[in-house]
């Protein structure tokens, strides 16, 4: 990936385990990331960065994703950025709130732990489409 096409994914986890994850998988790979640890940071990290996509940590103890979901896709600005969350596989009612939302995917956590960068940018590039490069 050259500089010019470089894509910032704003990283809201707070767990230091799934977030070194997520950098291990992506700075290797040209992208630039941008951490967002707490609530406030949601909309100001996003705003500032300008994102192409958002990975969010659904069971994270201390930024509250469904608020941030609901920050996202109520402001115009940012309503359109692919988002990857990852859930507990057991717990039902999260992930269908999540979709509800509108997460474009959500996977468990061991998925997400195995195929961090495979499952970001099948969000970058979108439905129906081949990844170039």
């Amino acid at each position: 990936m050259t500089d010019s096409m470089q894509k910032t994914v704003l990283v809201a986890i707070t767990d230091i385990f799934f977030y070194t994850k997520v950098r291990d998988a992506l700075l290797p790979n040209g992208y630039k990331l941008e951490r967002a640890r707490s609530q406030e940071d949601i909309a100001g990290k996003a705003s500032a960065a300008n994102p192409s996509a958002v990975i969010l940590n659904m069971n994270d103890d201390k930024l509250n994703a469904f608020q941030a979901l609901e920050t996202l896709k109520a402001d115009p600005r940012f309503k359109g950025i692919p988002v990857l969350a990852f859930a507990n596989h057991e717990e039902v009612e999260t992930w269908n709130r999540a979709k509800a939302l509108g997460v474009t995917k959500i996977v468990s956590r061991n998925e997400f732990s195995s195929r961090t960068r495979e499952l970001t940018e099948e969000v970058l590039i979108g439905p129906g489409q081949e990844a170039r490069g």
